[in-house]
């Protein structure tokens, strides 16, 4: 009975560990999307075209479609996708000061269609 218990707390911490490495995943996942949903936001403001929008999405995905090994497929695309938004010529173009006051005033989440 005492080596039946001590088999259950194993299996208990090793499915705990794989929770918090989960746990783990996911919030770098939410910090990258959080990231390109405010560049979305900040080309949005900068009334960017659909057309350039869909270039830089086609762009992503083009270069995406053979996931990498040992690498996760959605933070792969994700990122890939908030470097080819931070290359946009429109927010290079954008001066510093107006991008933050731009941020600080709008929620950065709120995407409206």
């Amino acid at each position: 009975e005492l080596q039946q218990k001590v088999e259950e707390m194993e299996l208990l911490k090793m499915e705990l560990q794989m929770l918090e490495t989960e746990r783990v995943r996911l919030s770098l996942v939410e910090e990258k999307l959080m990231d390109v949903l405010q560049l979305l936001q900040q080309l949005r403001d900068l009334n960017i075209s659909k057309r350039a929008l869909g270039k830089i999405l086609l762009s992503t995905l083009e270069s995406c479609r053979d996931p990498q090994p040992g690498k996760a497929h959605l933070f792969e695309v994700l990122d890939t996708l908030y470097h080819e938004l931070t290359a946009c010529e429109l927010l290079q173009s954008q001066p510093l000061e107006k991008a933050q006051s731009r941020q600080s005033l709008s929620n950065p989440l709120v995407i409206s269609c």
